[in-house]
């Protein structure tokens, strides 16, 4: 197995940002985006990497960009190696196949959840909420209503926007629309609630034709020269659930290609969830990248095939 490339060093070019995947160098009037090998769970970086993680995040990512390319702006200027700065050129093996030259952008601190099905910790604080009420009624979760009948993993009566912020430099915190309206006002939070749930319901739609269900996922917006875009990664199995449409089966947890394999490893060690994370036995190593691959194939390579 190819080894998991862990950190870089551009050396020409000052660190811009270093995130939980991403290494971010600072080209001025640009940025560059490398997706490395490193994989977070609960808010932590694990000490094992993923072979080949990073060039499916970035494929996936510039798939979807083309693929929501009507509905909104992206910071993608281009992945093509052959237009990177001359001082580039030297790194094509570290860049290829997991990099990207992007607009520099001011991050909107909302992070924008699209929910349509019922799972993870939306899942739980339902149940929270409905052991508490013991009443026969809607249920309100961070503003949206649902249903008291939903079983784990049901489809969402409707997508649900669930917005959320960062409470410290670990944690999400998620919120009601009513408070992203008070933090980034309403024009801005409608624009991006709106856009979150158009570029949801086509990526869903496409997803089904190929046998999977996104069944969340988020994105995050930026403001460049004036105008609002999609930044980051979006719909990649770091950023989203994806199920399998064969033998879903509402009432349990689905099968995925994403990471809540590895949550789900993590949750059966004795781990508190605290630095420093447990090292990752090989064969969930393994299995993790096999995950990905599949989300990759289904999603992005039969597609891809078809333009050809």
């Amino acid at each position: 197995m190819e080894k998991a490339l862990m950190t870089t060093e551009i050396r020409e070019f000052e660190l811009y940002a270093k995130g939980k995947v991403r290494d971010i160098y600072d080209l001025k009037d640009k940025l560059l985006i490398i997706a490395t090998d490193r994989i977070s769970a609960f808010d932590c970086v694990l000490p094992d990497g993923i072979p080949g993680k990073g060039k499916i995040l970035a494929q996936m990512s510039l798939f979807w960009f083309d693929f929501i390319k009507d509905i909104i702006p992206t910071h993608l200027i281009t992945a093509d190696l052959d237009e990177y700065p001359e001082e580039l050129q030297k790194y094509r093996k570290v860049l290829k196949d997991r990099s990207m030259l992007v607009k520099k952008a001011k991050r909107i601190n909302v992070e924008c959840v699209v929910r349509g099905y019922m799972a993870g910790s939306f899942w739980k604080e339902y149940q929270e909420k409905l052991t508490s009420s013991n009443e026969d009624r809607d249920v309100v979760l961070h503003g949206v209503f649902l249903p008291p009948s939903l079983k784990e993993s049901d489809k969402l009566p409707s997508p649900a926007f669930t917005p959320a912020t960062k409470a410290d430099k670990l944690h999400d915190l998620n919120i009601a629309f009513d408070q992203m309206v008070r933090i980034i006002g309403r024009h801005l939070a409608n624009f991006m609630r709106d856009k979150s749930l158009k570029i949801y319901q086509a990526a869903a739609n496409y997803a089904e034709q190929q046998g999977i269900i996104i069944a969340d996922t988020k994105f995050e917006f930026g403001i460049a020269n004036g105008q609002i875009i999609l930044i980051d990664e979006i719909l990649s199995p770091d950023s989203s659930r994806f199920w399998p449409m064969k033998g879903y089966k509402p009432g349990k947890p689905q099968e995925n290609f994403d990471k809540q394999y590895v949550r789900d490893f993590l949750e059966k060690t004795s781990w508190d969830k605290k630095p420093p994370a447990p090292n990752l036995p090989l064969e969930v190593i393994k299995k993790t990248k096999q995950k990905y691959k599949q989300a990759y194939d289904k999603l992005i390579r039969a597609k891809l095939a078809e333009t050809k």
